[in-house]
């Protein structure tokens, strides 16, 4: 049986736990990774983040573990590695810099089969991909595809589940989330205001585009949906602070029962917690929406407050790793491989 040849282009937190993943996967075998950085640093990054496990070791250009040799290549703009070189059959683009159409057809021109984003594209591409809501529409002809965000995954799917028990008027929504790499430890000018304050001392609001790429999963929610971010400082475990307001009276158990019938449904994307958590609970957990039955509230009528956790980096690498081994079957189904 041929295993997918995967690249990465850029080796940061998301694509790491694709690695870690894909070691544990004969299905998948990491070829080549992309990146500005260090090898020797990459490496030791890699391999002190694997706790428990046979750890990678740099062998001259090469990450090699028990699943394979993934060479080290420079990193660059899309287009400037090979990636028909290394036989490659899908990249995961895990920059977060190059999310354009025009940027993922450069991999694809170098020689890649298809690309995939570890986070939502700037622009339409082939294919926007929740797990749970849009995931039966994949065709084997989407070359430019995406899993979504952290974010996304979590409010395209409790909308989904809240609109199909209950029906759903209107929602408003804000995620806590830990910081992300790209905001500074201290107070440093950058492009944006907010965003140029201490990452790690203060709880930063800065825009999220989640809502709108929530309409184009569900178009009913057209207009109907928005939402804002607050950065924290935490380095992992997020939440998602989601109000809706239903088409009918409900009581929280209707809702608590909602979420376990919707767990049995997608045991890999939806689970129930009962116990009081809080954000460290939720480290590597690969579920992309943890629903906290303590924290349900209801307001008289209507109106319903739910708080979903996550692990953003974590669950956005499960779900690229279940994408790419759907493609795959796709592929394989239509002939093409």
């Amino acid at each position: 049986m041929s295993r997918i040849r995967l690249g990465l282009k850029g080796f940061g937190e998301i694509p790491r736990h694709i690695y870690r993943m894909c070691m544990e996967d004969d299905q998948i075998e990491v070829v080549a990774i992309s990146d500005l950085g260090n090898p020797d640093i990459l490496s030791y990054l890699v391999a002190a983040e694997t706790k428990g496990k046979v750890r990678p070791r740099l062998e001259g250009n090469f990450l090699v573990s028990d699943n394979g040799k993934a060479r080290i290549v420079g990193g660059g703009e899309p287009g400037k590695v090979p990636w028909d070189l290394f036989d490659v059959d899908i990249v995961v683009d895990g920059t977060w810099k190059y999310r354009s159409r025009a940027d993922m057809q450069k991999h694809l021109d170098a020689g890649a089969h298809r690309v995939m984003l570890t986070t939502v594209p700037t622009d339409l591409i082939d294919r926007v991909v929740v797990k749970g809501v849009n995931d039966h529409t994949i065709r084997s002809n989407d070359k430019l595809v995406s899993a979504g965000s952290a974010t996304t995954n979590a409010g395209a799917l409790m909308l989904k589940i809240l609109s199909e028990n209950f029906g759903v008027d209107y929602a408003t929504f804000t995620t806590v989330h830990s910081y992300t790499s790209d905001q500074p430890l201290r107070d440093k000018a950058g492009k944006d205001y907010r965003r140029s304050r201490s990452a790690a001392e203060n709880i930063i609001p800065v825009d999220t585009i989640a809502s709108r790429w929530i309409e184009y999963l569900l178009p009913e929610f057209k207009d109907r949906v928005e939402g804002m971010a607050l950065n924290v400082p935490v380095p992992n475990g997020s939440l998602l602070d989601m109000t809706t307001v239903l088409k009918q009276g409900i009581s929280i158990e209707d809702i608590n029962k909602a979420m376990e019938k919707a767990a049995k449904e997608f045991p890999n994307v939806v689970s129930v917690e009962n116990d009081p958590i809080v954000s460290t609970d939720v480290i590597n957990n690969k579920h992309s929406l943890v629903f906290d039955k303590r924290a349900t509230m209801l307001s008289p009528g209507r109106m319903v407050k739910t708080i979903l956790w996550f692990h953003s980096a974590f669950a956005m690498a499960a779900r690229i790793k279940e994408l790419i081994i759907a493609y795959d079957k796709a592929d394989k189904k239509g002939g093409k491989k």
